[in-house]
């Protein structure tokens, strides 16, 4: 069983000197939860520049979905770079874009045709998203959810409602936008009890937030996470987008799923909106989408993408590399990555959960595929949330070898690449539990 392998303290000698440079020239602005060199990936696996081995359970915040440098996309990508590597798809026509466009178009849930713009993000996947649903609706006013995270670029970030710290001096945003409770079951913002709450967060959207302040005639769209990410890797209740999506249209309003991070296979289908039976009017996908190259798409219904040219564009969106290695990416998700992520997730999930049973700190395990969040509690009976233990967890893990990362105040993520086998799941867990162990009993 290949296990991580520590042979430094950490940061090395190299990798401490490439982050003496990066903090003398690059923006303060990232967040760095550790201090890893990333210098070469293979699977699940990271190596530094030092020769420290790391068990990656991060996938680059979900985006390796193949792993890291699968041989199929890499071949991919270079057979394309050989061939080339931009024209702008904005201004002229290239064969990678059609032929993705057409594949993307066809993997969207629901019936009738759609079609695909290309950004180079989610967050440019959004802003596309709430652009078209302006032009196509004529109406100003938008839904979305407290704790989504949409993106930092103006338009996304003003539905964005994660971290304070991501909209501190960028005031004023965009006007006109609503942020609503989210179907937070172990959290419920209004104290009650699913399934006796009868889907209340989503009753009061209707009778309460149309009757009171918001006409919903005036309301383009509802954004909303069909598995919140960065909100607490939180799995609404399965009526929940099926209650919201009956109030959207019975109003008009557009339907927006932001499949940036639970899309492209990672809940074991591959856009999570299909574990809830909704067709979304519009989707913004990225992350997973081409395994670690820069992409983000807007799939929307071909009656609802009919604004006019040069409404919007990009000069890189859809690059034809990174659309060749979207290609081969979906291609290993239908050929078995997808069906590997309900394997291994339903396997990890019911490991976590035996853990649950005789750790008290873990108040919550939730998630779909290899979208799993634990939630780290004081104790289970008063669920005072523990982010101290969270984030001195994720530091043990690291110099233990494993790479975790946190959502959420109290969340730790679970998001390995789609490739990840039990052996790889089990070394993931144990290191976990001692990390676990170690913090409650120290009490940071």
């Amino acid at each position: 069983m290949k296990l991580p392998d520590i042979k430094t303290q950490l940061p090395g000698p190299r990798a401490a000197a490439l982050i003496a440079v990066d903090q003398a020239h690059v923006s303060p602005s990232y967040t760095r939860d550790y201090p890893l060199v990333a210098e070469k990936g293979e699977g699940l696996w990271i190596h530094d520049p030092d020769g420290n081995v790391f068990l990656d359970f991060t996938a680059g915040i979900a985006v390796c979905a193949t792993g890291h440098c699968h041989p199929k996309v890499v071949k991919a990508i270079k057979h394309q770079a050989d061939r080339l590597l931009h024209m702008s798809g904005t201004d002229f026509y290239y064969t990678p874009q059609i032929e993705l466009a057409r594949k993307l178009a066809r993997l969207a849930p629901g019936e009738g045709s759609k079609k695909v713009y290309f950004g180079n993000s989610g967050a440019e996947a959004v802003e596309a998203a709430f652009k078209l649903a302006r032009w196509f609706t004529k109406r100003e006013l938008n839904i979305a959810f407290f704790g989504a995270f949409h993106g930092r670029t103006m338009g996304a970030l003003s539905l964005t409602a994660s971290k304070v710290i991501q909209k501190k001096h960028y005031n004023p945003l965009i006007p006109g936008i609503t942020h609503i409770p989210y179907a937070y079951c172990y959290r419920c913002p209004y104290h009650v009890s699913y399934p006796e709450c009868d889907i209340e967060c989503v009753r009061w959207v209707e009778d309460g937030l149309f009757r009171t302040t918001m006409p919903p005639e005036e309301v383009a769209a509802i954004f909303v996470e069909p598995i919140q990410g960065e909100g607490g890797y939180i799995v609404p209740p399965p009526e929940f987008h099926v209650r919201l999506h009956q109030v959207a249209k019975k109003y008009g309003i557009l339907y927006v799923a932001d499949e940036v991070q639970a899309g492209m296979g990672r809940t074991g289908k591959m856009f999570a909106m299909e574990h809830f039976g909704v067709e979304p009017d519009i989707m913004a996908l990225a992350k997973g989408i081409a395994s670690g190259m820069p992409l983000g798409a807007m799939v929307a219904k071909a009656d609802i993408m009919v604004w006019e040219a040069g409404s919007h564009a990009s000069t890189f969106g859809g690059n034809p590399v990174s659309c060749s290695a979207a290609m081969a990416t979906i291609e290993l998700l239908e050929a078995g990555l997808m069906k590997n992520a309900e394997i291994q997730g339903n396997y990890m999930m019911t490991r976590l959960r035996e853990m649950q049973k005789t750790m008290e700190c873990i108040g919550d395990v939730r998630g779909k595929g290899l979208m799993i969040g634990v939630e780290l509690v004081k104790d289970r009976e008063s669920r005072k949330r523990a982010p101290l233990w969270r984030n001195a967890l994720i530091q043990k893990a690291f110099r233990k070898g494993l790479l975790l990362l946190g959502c959420g105040e109290n969340t730790i993520r679970f998001c390995p690449a789609l490739t990840v086998s039990t052996e790889e799941i089990e070394v993931c867990l144990t290191i976990f539990g001692e990390c676990l162990k170690e913090v409650v009993n120290e009490k940071p």
